[in-house]
């Protein structure tokens, strides 16, 4: 097994894994905070880096049918939340490509101020 490399979004307030600390991504990339996940309270991200993907899964969820992949942190392999890959809904295809984590299952950490 050959070395891993983590990527780091930067930014003064970042999103990490809950268990292993591994940054995730950063509040520049928050889209909202009004989603819901099997844990609770989930957020909707436009950019995430280090994850893992699972195989796409067709999932009927309260907005609709979309086909999805669940997501974990490179590193640990903790199940962080999942990622939309398509939407069947017009109205739901904003979506598409964007990564929900859930709250419980990461931490907001400060970052460092760029100069």
């Amino acid at each position: 097994m050959g070395k891993m490399f983590l990527e780091h979004p930067g930014g003064t307030r970042l999103y990490s894994c809950a268990k292993c600390s591994t940054v995730l991504t950063n509040r520049a990339n928050l889209l909202s905070t009004r989603f819901t996940g099997s844990t609770g309270r989930a957020f909707l991200f436009k950019k995430v880096v280090n994850l893992a993907m699972s195989e796409k899964q067709d999932r009927v969820m309260l907005t609709g049918r979309h086909i999805v992949r669940d997501v974990s942190c490179k590193k640990c392999k903790s199940r962080v939340g999942w990622m939309y890959e398509y939407a069947t809904e017009e109205q739901q295809r904003y979506k598409e490509g964007k990564v929900i984590l859930e709250r419980a299952l990461i931490a907001e950490i400060n970052g460092i101020e760029e100069i």
